[in-house]
């Protein structure tokens, strides 16, 4: 399986302040990665050095083997990454068909303003394509509801739908169950990552929910410090005693338990 992504000894610094420092990854296509991380570690600040909201301090990233270091957001969108972000990026006034119809108009639209602007929000090709997308989502029976008063994890669903109607390769999710019921976190990510599969869209999702990480991520890329401390599986990964004393706070919490039960 080829490498949809590589990265190598990427860095940033907002003056005397490292962000992310020596981060070599690569990524097959088609492999679903959890990336974990207390907040600071460097999460948010790699994924906005792909997805081009941050220009690197030094180092590369290739896509699908193309440099696109440094490159606008925008642009790589056009090549095929693609984002949700942490709330929701929805129209709350208009309905959840029309979003869906909006995402993929501008999607289907050429590189400048005026083209996305006439390109036709009813077209045949997009109604179809917006069409599955709710079907793909589990969302079609609120088609007609307006955006803001859908419930959290269908708006969820919806910004996730309207991240791939341009048919990205690569999507990077920014946690996504924040906000969402213990009860429906587990069927929620069941959906969208059923929905990906099915799309064969390579996925990044940052994540602090274990549970999540280790039952839905192929692989997980532990993040401290702004560098990656720990790359494997899930299971050994959430098993390393640094990710679980820096990170999950699970050797902490072991560590706390047996000093209690020893002064006692």
């Amino acid at each position: 399986m080829s490498d949809i992504l590589t990265v190598k000894d990427l860095e940033k610094t907002f003056g005397a302040v490292v962000a992310a420092r020596d981060i070599s990854v690569s990524v097959p296509a088609h492999q679903t990665v959890g990336i974990i991380g207390a907040n600071g570690a460097g999460k948010t600040t790699f994924v906005n050095m792909i997805t081009g909201h941050l220009a690197p301090s030094k180092g590369s990233i290739r896509f699908e083997g193309k440099d696109i270091t440094g490159l606008p957001s925008r642009q790589i969108t056009r090549l095929g990454i693609s984002r949700s972000f942490q709330v929701a990026q929805v129209f709350p006034t208009m309905t959840v068909i029309e979003n869906m119809r909006i995402a993929a108009a501008i999607a289907r639209g050429r590189d400048s303003m005026l083209d996305r602007l006439l390109t036709p929000l009813d077209a045949a090709e997009t109604a179809s394509e917006t069409d599955a997308a709710l079907e793909l989502f589990q969302i079609a029976r609120y088609r007609d509801a307006r955006a803001a008063t859908l419930p959290q994890g269908v708006r969820k669903l919806l910004d996730i739908a309207m991240a791939i109607a341009g048919a990205p390769r690569l999507l990077l999710l920014d946690e996504p169950t924040s906000g969402i019921s213990i009860e429906e976190k587990f069927d929620l990510m069941e959906v969208v990552m059923s929905a990906l599969k099915t799309r064969k869209i390579t996925v990044l999702f940052v994540e602090h929910d274990m549970d999540i990480v280790g039952r839905f991520a192929d692989r997980v890329l532990a993040f401290y410090d702004g560098t990656v401390i720990a790359d494997e599986k899930p299971e050994a990964v959430l098993a390393n005693p640094q990710v679980q004393t820096l990170i999950s706070g699970t050797q902490r919490a072991h560590l706390g338990a047996n000093s209690g039960a020893v002064d006692v």
